[in-house]
């Protein structure tokens, strides 16, 4: 009896899981990381450092769909949304020292697509 119970749990839990209990909403808002306008140059040059010692931010080499405009908010932007996005859109991934801000609207343009 106890293994039939144990058995009845498992396939509830799978058919709970199969049928998307337990993932994303697909309702769920997208959410960007960028880095705030008022920061300064040295906070935006920390960012990507900071961000691209953690993720390949290969697409800000010249060349590639995101070094257009070669700016160091522009950068910054994307190496902190690359680093965000990496690491689970959790809001703390977002903070860098209080220098970014995490949007709504999707702030691709052109070629360059944030992920």
């Amino acid at each position: 009896m106890a293994k039939a119970g144990a058995a009845l749990s498992l396939l509830l839990l799978l058919l709970y899981l199969s049928s998307g209990g337990g993932s994303v909403m697909a309702n769920e808002q997208k959410t960007w990381c960028v880095a705030k306008p008022s920061s300064d140059q040295a906070t935006l040059l920390a960012n990507i450092n900071y961000a691209c010692a953690h993720v390949d931010c290969q697409i800000l080499q010249k060349g590639c769909p995101c070094f257009s405009p070669d700016s160091l908010i522009n950068h910054a932007s994307i190496a902190m949304n690359l680093y965000y996005q990496c690491k689970g859109r959790n809001h703390w991934n977002c903070d860098f020292r209080n220098s970014g801000l995490i949007v709504v609207t999707d702030p691709s343009y052109s070629n360059c697509i944030y992920a």
